[in-house]
């Protein structure tokens, strides 16, 4: 059995996040774990895509870089001048590309982490991370999967016997696919406005949601992250509460797909329907509505199934964080998870991330006395 390679970080995603962190250990004096493994201090970045990009390589054709809510400058390299034409699925991919070309960072790619795992009981030894690449031992793990591959798809009474299509967010690629259909649209988030546009344009859409969306005016992503809503997220992620979208917190915006959805009579919301039959659903007030598709514009979660092992959640399926670091285990950071959902926050949790693991090896190196 080959013998696991070392890296005293392991960062395991390369998205907006991850390659924050790697960033700031290069910054920091971090080697290349591929490069000169026998360094005091080295890192490496494992990537389950093929290619860079992140999330935002998968995002469906349409999504254009002047409709998406942004993307924040990764450090130390400003994003060039922007098509707003062109699709987000192509243009940050470029940018992402163009970061590690830059700086060169030691990614391993498709690398897909399956578990990581404590190799044994004292609290300042290594963890290892299991991986289809082979296996990897490591002082700390900074965990940068996001949520992309891991949608929510809430359970109803009869979901499984609709006869209709069913498809998640995850997987729309675009509005022309379903012309002439009656499409249910279920979520209060920007995906489900962005894609309830476009179809509305080409097919009858009902739209659904468990409770009544809140729009507010101004610009979306850090302007209007203030400090209120960045507390309440804080509050719940160190209280070891599931945190939802940042969205969730902030409410949704009058943007202009928005407004045009909303001139055209699409945004005419329904109390969630209680139940799925084969041709369609049961409405709240008990009466039948027809349908053929149902869109589940129904968000995602932390992609931490690899951490299961590592036995960090609480009862309530939340992970309690201070900062970044985990409190169950303070070896494992967690970026672009809670408050730092953002694209901001990503970049300023990579840093904290960082900041903190170069405190706990100083302190080993130079134990108060």
């Amino acid at each position: 059995m080959e013998s696991p390679r070392r890296a005293t970080v392991v960062v395991i995603g390369a998205g907006q996040a991850g390659l924050s962190a790697a960033y700031h250990l290069q910054r920091r004096g971090f080697a290349s774990a591929l490069e000169m493994p026998s360094a005091e201090r080295t890192f490496v970045v494992l990537d389950a895509d093929a290619n860079p990009g992140g999330a935002w390589s998968h995002r469906w054709e349409s999504l254009r870089m002047g409709t998406v809510n942004g993307i924040f400058d990764l450090p130390g390299f400003p994003v060039p001048p922007v098509d707003e034409s062109e699709p987000s699925r192509l243009a940050v991919p470029r940018y992402f590309a163009g970061y590690e070309e830059r700086f060169r960072f030691p990614i391993l790619r498709p690398v897909r982490v399956s578990s990581v795992r404590r190799v044994d009981a004292d609290p300042r030894g290594e963890l290892e991370v299991e991986t289809d690449a082979g296996g990897w031992r490591t002082r700390f793990v900074v965990n940068a999967t996001g949520t992309w591959t891991n949608p929510l798809h809430p359970r109803y009474p009869g979901r499984e016997g609709f006869l209709g299509r069913q498809l998640h967010t995850s997987e729309y690629v675009g509005a022309e696919e379903f012309r002439g259909r009656r499409v249910a649209i279920v979520g209060g988030g920007i995906s489900a406005v962005q894609q309830l546009e476009e179809i509305s344009r080409v097919a009858t859409t009902l739209w659904y949601t468990r409770r009544p969306p809140v729009f507010h005016d101004g610009p979306f992503e850090h302007e209007t992250l203030g400090r209120d809503t960045i507390t309440r997220v804080t509050a719940d992620a160190e209280a070891g509460r599931p945190v939802g979208s940042i969205v969730s917190y902030t409410g949704l915006v009058w943007t202009p797909y928005a407004l045009e959805a909303a001139r055209r009579g699409a945004l005419e919301r329904r109390p969630m329907f209680v139940a799925i039959e084969p041709y369609g659903v049961r409405e709240a007030d008990g009466s039948f509505t027809s349908v053929d598709t149902i869109l589940w514009a129904t968000g995602f979660r932390p992609a931490l199934a690899h951490l299961g092992p590592l036995g960090l959640e609480n009862p309530g399926g939340g992970i309690a964080v201070s900062g970044t670091r985990v409190v169950a285990d303070p070896r494992v950071h967690l970026v672009g998870f809670g408050p730092s959902q953002s694209t901001v926050g990503a970049n300023r949790a990579g840093r904290a991330a960082v900041g903190d693991i170069v405190r706990a090896l100083d302190a080993e190196r130079h134990p108060t006395r």
